[in-house]
């Protein structure tokens, strides 16, 4: 079994980038997207209902924000949300059922808009990660994937010493990342791959960094460790354009 998940920075401006072209050619049997700045009823019919795809959206309350959608080749059992009003109403988490994980696709808040925010993100890493403990408690397995939105260490981004003061490599941040590690989750490219660098998922447009490569890996498959056996390969497509964003990949057994 073979995931992508991909921040697209809005599902209607990477389909004028060749979106659907890209998926008809990569086939993987789910892909989760994030930060889709659309409603179901906003995209295409081809975006609703690619060949060989059933699709579920969850979008926010407002209009044009965040939003995460989950593609399958399978008809899925989904929840929309993790049963907190506070993070669901802005679209953040769409959980599906599969053979012997649960997958949760992710987009979890940005803190670089000031105090409010990095409180808001910092309350939702506590909040999902209680989610997360009460699965495990249950005897349930996670693949979560997605936008992070926070570098765990210094070999995740290009430019550390200038970034430790700003929201994204913030040290309680980064802290968070360390406390599901240590709730029985995994970071299956840094476990498969501890030690290759200049590996990033996000480059600023502002500052046209993806031709240098000055960039931050933010997206991530989580997996609890009971899993990491099944789990073949964790990979970058950093060669994928259309968004700020490039895919990452899980192939699991």
């Amino acid at each position: 079994m073979r995931i992508v998940s991909w921040n697209v920075n809005g599902i209607r401006a990477v389909e004028g980038k060749g979106f659907l072209d890209w998926l008809a050619a990569e086939q993987p049997d789910v892909l989760c997207l994030q930060e889709t700045k659309a409603s179901e009823d906003q995209v295409s019919d081809a975006v609703r209902a690619p060949d060989g795809y059933h699709t579920y959206w969850h979008s926010a309350e407002r209009k044009g924000y965040s939003g995460v959608a989950t593609f399958s080749r399978q008809p899925l059992v989904v929840q929309l949300g993790f049963g907190q009003p506070e993070f669901d109403v802005e679209g953040r988490v769409l959980i599906s059922e599969h053979a012997g994980f649960c997958l949760l696709n992710c987009y979890m808040p940005n803190g670089g808009q000031g105090p409010a925010r990095l409180d808001y993100k910092l309350r939702f890493y506590a909040a999902l990660l209680d989610w997360c403990d009460q699965q495990h408690a249950a005897g349930r397995q996670l693949v979560i994937c997605g936008d992070v939105n926070t570098a765990h260490r210094e070999i995740d981004l290009a430019r550390p010493k200038e970034n430790e003061i700003v929201s994204g490599f913030l040290p309680e941040e980064r802290e968070w990342v360390d406390r599901y590690l240590a709730h029985g989750l995994v970071d299956a490219f840094r476990a498969l791959y501890p030690d290759q660098k200049d590996a990033y998922t996000w480059w600023s447009y502002i500052t046209r960094a993806r031709a240098r490569n000055i960039g931050w890996r933010i997206d991530y498959f989580l997996v609890s460790q009971p899993l990491m056996p099944r789990v073949r390969d964790c990979t970058i497509l950093a060669d994928v354009m259309g968004s700020d964003h490039c895919p990452i990949t899980l192939t699991i057994d």
